[in-house]
């Protein structure tokens, strides 16, 4: 099984290869190659920093946006998008202006707003990760969230608290998206990535 975790300049990619790895992936290939990716059986999209960057990181490697609409759209190859890489699946986000997202999932990426002082922004640290609907990747527990920005819209799989719900993971079809870390979520994020590479949607 071949999984493209997609080198853009915006990922925490050492963890989060570790972490795959230790999660079982053994066929795993770090690339900014649209042509591997538009090939791999499954796909990780992670990201980190802020969302506008993001995208125009992802937007200037040739090719990549299209080979991943090909791939995860059209075709239904497993799709996992890390904290950044989760909200880049939304039509837009709205830091530092607004930019366009992949489309993927009907939503934009909001800053955090806490109803109370007490919490603060970011939002930073181990948070209960409650599912709203179910799904086999999403199991309730506790997961690290490190954001300042979370994604408003439909297709939310869990959510977390800060002062009111913020959404945890996102999803539909092949793809899931989560706003936590889980190469940093110890045995929670791993039995996730576990869940990812078993996953036969």
């Amino acid at each position: 099984m071949t999984l493209a975790l997609i080198d853009y300049g915006a990922g925490n990619l050492h963890s989060v290869e570790n972490a795959l790895r230790t999660a079982g992936c053994v066929d795993l290939i770090v690339t900014s190659d649209a042509d591997v990716v538009a090939k791999a059986e499954r796909i990780v999209l992670p990201g980190v920093g802020a969302y506008g960057a993001c995208a125009a990181a992802l937007r200037a490697v040739p090719g990549m946006v299209e080979a991943l609409n090909r791939r995860v759209r059209d075709e239904g190859a497993p799709f996992l998008g890390i904290c950044v890489g989760m909200q880049l699946m939304a039509e837009a986000g709205e830091e530092m202006g607004t930019h366009a997202g992949l489309g993927w999932v009907p939503g934009r990426v909001r800053r955090l707003e806490p109803g109370t002082m007490e919490a603060k922004v970011p939002h930073m640290g181990w948070n209960d990760v409650v599912p709203t609907v179910a799904h086999p990747l999403i199991e309730p527990g506790e997961a690290y969230f490190l954001h300042s920005f979370a994604f408003e819209g439909s297709d939310v799989l869990a959510t977390t608290e800060h002062a009111g719900p913020v959404t945890a993971a996102i999803g539909r079809d092949t793809m899931i998206g989560v706003q936590f870390h889980p190469e940093k979520s110890q045995r929670y994020g791993l039995a996730l990535l576990e869940r990812f590479l078993e996953w036969r949607p």
